[in-house]
């Protein structure tokens, strides 16, 4: 079908825009951020659902692309949960990543 694809050009033309917004980010921010700004738009277009590695990059709340390391903040850390934190510097957001369940109590002991 036609419709199919459009579909996978559309995917492997995100793919290449986001990695290649990850490479130019310590050269030009203003550049990477063009690049996947320009990806999620061809997602919309085509109704084509972006990889979840994809998605990760762009902050939940004010949508723009997060260069890692540079427009976010990375924290490792929970009590009983081991989760990911992540900051976007822009709009001040944070969000967790579950990394493993609640820790297991022994009853064997």
């Amino acid at each position: 079908m036609p419709g199919e694809a459009a579909k996978e050009l559309a995917l492997e033309r995100i793919r290449i825009l986001i990695c290649n917004a990850l490479e130019s980010a310590h050269t030009s921010e203003i550049f990477a951020d063009k690049q996947a700004q320009l990806a999620k738009k061809i997602a919309m277009r085509s109704r084509v659902r972006m990889d979840y590695d994809a998605r990760q990059l762009y902050c939940k709340k004010c949508k723009k692309f997060i260069i890692p390391g540079k427009s976010s903040r990375v924290r490792v850390g929970g009590t009983n949960t081991k989760s990911i934190r992540i900051t976007c510097i822009m709009c001040g957001h944070t969000y967790r990543k579950i990394l493993q369940g609640s820790k297991a109590t022994n009853k064997d002991l």
